[in-house]
């Protein structure tokens, strides 16, 4: 059996986006399966498809391609299908147009589909319209009948008429649907959405994190969440609260956070794909939404074994949560108290968090893409046993080239003129690796042995812009050997091995006996939970960091820092006229803080607007010192539109001056999401002034002033 699904935007990291490549994966074990993404807007997808997938596109978004349809002829022209006005508002960038309707059409009536499973309102719309009933047109709904408005809900309740079946994931909005559309023949059935067990370690439980995950949108209700943080912060001062995921909302949520004055302690992370070692690193997972379809984020954090703590909000939570046995659910009458006061109980309660955790991951192996991929295809049977044979297709897999060759004259042309119509993406074979980093620093390579060539094979890290060339290899376990085990193929960094210089080095495999060649790793997972909550370490004589990472465009890298001596940034606060720093002193051995301590802003235009800062308090035993920035000196040394002072640590006159930073910890970019509020200060030469202290690219801290462009006062920015 041939199976397709139609999606927006295969090549982004979205719930349905994962929901699709997780159940595309699991059908692929008996199935031929298509992903057909109405645009692709990147080289490669974000999520990983199974290798056995087959991803096609019908427009081209790469505006660097050569086959770029971004100003085709009929993008000037209306599409004739009712507008998606739930998730797909947000995508302002993807307009639906006429070449929506000649390519999504085109498709539909010419694809050799035994099944075609739309993904949301309009897909399922163009379902219902074009697709041909010679095989089973399944709509999907990924979000729920009250989150659509009542012009959407009517428009999609039309399409379904139009469709065999009709599967919602959650029971309660299937019967919701039920009620709604009581004359339509069109099957209407609950199934929830596929989520594998991740390979990454489950959570310790005991990093003091909470993490959320989705887009930031309103009805995720971030800022309840938020404010119910800040109602038990002083309580659990160790605590932190991470919010990964991009959307409207960010802006609005980063007042907030400011406002409380909670900066230091919640973190806007961004999207983060794959999010399951994000899951890895909380104690305890939050969902405050007002309304969720399922809640595949919860699922996934139950599968890396963190407790969760959702409202009990239609419709998803409560239909995967058994409260106080996996979980917790929060009545949404309680409001933010009652969030807060769930924070607080999970929060002080470690054995609470362990034996919840505990059932979340057994409660979560039902959700498995194998047992989800077997109830589809038990409703493909029912479907498929109730149609007159008559209606069922009879061409054999032929059929696409045939048709093909037979399809009318487009718009503007034929289609064999328009190369890129229906193209056919060919993953390439790259070999793959995972990294996971210990608490001390020691990083371990795990190779999947089915992606590596035959030959033998070293491991290679190259220091990326690096005048010298440095590079270090290791030798990988021949895959060959069947005395190896193939999932043990790995290679250890060990810092106290191996001295890389501070900066960032790509991960390669090369063959051996042609050192020259070389292919880069692309990354599945880089696990970085045992490092959260932990400084830097030493490591032969010095001051070191350590992290594996994804690049953004999906390769293996390592962060590494190597420092005589550092100062550690412990707290950030700020006022209407300074900042306040707290931080920690490492050096190799023991050192005197004497009097003279003082903390030099170093200035980018030149030495004659530097200034020397006193250290307010010195604390011998713990390392740690205190120092103030007071914005009025820096003020009276600008010079140009940005003004940047990089500060930096003096243990006296004539001693070598150490970075302030923070390169401890699991986070290997702080610029984007350690972001201290600003404030807006008059010049008298420059006008208003924007004030900030900001870690920059290699997590150092400095110091902001910028001229405020006129009408746009608060206007944030993650470069100072």
């Amino acid at each position: 059996m041939k199976i397709a699904f139609l999606i927006n935007n295969a090549y982004g990291i979205g719930g349905t986006i994962r929901a699709t490549a997780n159940l595309s994966g699991a059908f692929a074990d008996r199935h031929e399966v298509e992903v057909v993404s109405v645009h692709r807007v990147q080289d490669e997808p974000a999520i990983t498809l199974d290798p056995r997938v087959q991803l096609t596109s019908l427009i081209d978004m790469r505006e660097d391609s050569a086959t770029y349809e971004g100003n085709h002829p009929l993008t000037g022209q209306p599409c004739t299908m009712f507008p998606d006005t739930g998730a797909a508002a947000n995508s302002a960038r993807l307009p639906y147009s006429a070449l929506h309707d000649e390519r999504i059409g085109d498709w539909l009536r010419t694809t050799d589909a035994d099944v075609v499973i739309a993904t949301r309102p309009d897909l399922n719309g163009y379902l219902a319209r074009d697709g041909q009933p010679r095989y089973l047109r399944i709509g999907q709904e990924h979000l729920s009948l009250d989150a659509h408005n009542s012009i959407l809900r009517g428009h999609q309740n039309q399409a379904i008429a139009g469709l065999d079946a009709f599967v919602t994931v959650s029971e309660a909005d299937a019967t919701q649907y039920r009620a709604e559309l009581a004359g339509v023949s069109a099957v209407i059935q609950c199934i929830p959405n596929a989520v594998p067990t991740p390979a990454v370690h489950s959570s310790s439980l005991d990093s003091n994190v909470i993490v959320a995950a989705g887009r930031l949108v309103s009805v995720k209700r971030y800022d309840r969440l938020v404010d119910a943080f800040a109602k038990v912060a002083d309580v659990h001062p160790d605590w932190t609260l991470r919010i990964y995921g991009r959307g409207p909302e960010k802006k609005m949520l980063r007042e907030q956070i400011d406002r409380l004055g909670l900066y230091d302690r919640v973190f806007l992370m961004g999207p983060v794909s794959p999010i399951e070692t994000e899951w890895a690193k909380g104690a305890i997972a939050a969902v405050s939404s007002d309304m969720e379809s399922f809640g595949m984020t919860i699922v996934e954090a139950m599968h890396c074994g963190v407790p969760v703590i959702a409202t009990d909000c239609p419709h998803g939570p409560a239909e995967i949560i058994d409260h106080n046995a996996n979980g917790l659910l929060v009545d949404l009458g309680s409001g933010t108290d009652g969030y807060a006061a769930a924070l607080h109980h999970l929060m002080e309660d470690m054995e609470r968090r362990e034996r919840l955790g505990a059932a979340a991951r057994e409660k979560a192996a039902a959700f498995a893409p194998t047992a989800i991929a077997r109830r589809y295809e038990k409703l493909f049977q029912i479907l498929a046993g109730s149609r007159p044979r008559s209606s069922r297709r009879a061409a054999g897999t032929a059929l696409w080239s045939r048709l093909r060759t037979a399809l009318p004259l487009a718009r503007t042309g034929s289609l064999e003129a328009a190369p890129n119509v229906f193209e056919v993406q060919t993953l390439p074979s790259r070999p793959v690796a995972s990294a996971r980093v210990a608490a001390d620093g020691t990083v371990t390579i795990r190779f999947d042995s089915a992606t590596l060539p035959p030959d033998r094979l070293d491991f290679l890290i190259r220091m990326r812009r690096d005048a010298k060339g440095r590079e270090v290899r290791i030798p990988i376990p021949d895959t060959a050997d069947a005395a190896l085990d193939p999932s043990n193929t790995r290679v250890i960094l060990d810092p106290e091995t191996y001295d890389l210089a501070e900066g960032r080095w790509d991960c390669y495999i090369s063959p051996r006996d042609t050192p020259d060649s070389r292919t880069r790793l692309t990354c599945h997972l880089a696990e970085q939970a045992p490092r959260v909550g932990q400084g830097p370490f030493l490591a032969r004589d010095h001051i070191t960091a350590w992290l594996p990472y994804t690049t953004s465009d999906g390769y293996l890298a390592l962060r590494t820092w190597r420092r005589p001596a550092h100062a550690e940034v412990i707290s950030i606060g700020v006022t209407d006229d300074r900042a306040d720093i707290t931080a920690r002193l490492l050096t190799p051995s023991p050192t005197h803080l004497p009097d003279t301590t003082s903390v030099v802003a170093v200035s980018r235009n030149g030495e004659d607007h530097d200034f020397t800062l006193p250290v307010a308090g010195i604390h011998p035993a713990s390392g740690h010192i205190t120092f103030s920035v007071p914005y009025a000196q820096a003020l009276a040394r600008r010079d140009v539109d940005h003004d940047l002072w990089d500060l930096l640590l003096k243990l006296g006159h004539n001693a070598a001056p150490i970075p302030i930073g923070r390169i401890g910890g699991d986070i290997v970019d702080r610029k984007t999401t350690d972001i201290a509020p600003a404030a807006h200060l008059p010049h008298p030469a420059k006008g208003l002034t924007r004030a900030k202290p900001f870690f920059t690219v290699t997590n150092d801290l400095a110091l902001s002033l910028r001229t405020v462009e006129t009408g746009q006062p608060n206007t944030l920015s993650t470069d100072g």
